[in-house]
């Protein structure tokens, strides 16, 4: 029998006196990362029973409009790269980088 490897990723969340997330950290010891601060995390889970998505989405009280844009931008660019090694779906990949383009100009976090 192969012996089961387990891995942890570790959020620490800082709250201020009215619950609102004041530093985030994450540590992912396999990933070479150790308590590591960030602005914001999003933490989607599947619920394979009730067929829905649980999570977790939470963002420091000092993060920039401007870094939350962009932060979104990526991870729907993420997304959709995600979307295309689960499924092969090319077709609607396609669509997705189509969205993130539309949703990039009109936030204008492009560059020319």
């Amino acid at each position: 029998m192969s012996k089961i490897h387990k891995s942890k990723i570790e959020l620490t969340v800082e709250l201020d006196d009215n619950r609102i997330p004041e530093k985030l950290y994450w540590t992912a010891d396999d990933g070479g990362v150790s308590n590591e601060e960030a602005k914001a995390f999003m933490l989607s889970v599947w619920d394979s029973k009730a067929k829905e998505t649980l999570k977790i989405d939470l963002w420091t009280k000092d993060m920039p409009v401007d870094e939350m844009k962009q932060f979104f931008h990526q991870t729907l660019v993420t997304m959709s790269d995600t979307f295309m090694r689960a499924t092969q779906d090319e077709k609607m990949t396609a669509t997705m980088k189509d969205f993130c383009d539309y949703f990039a100009e009109k936030l204008e976090l492009k560059k020319h």
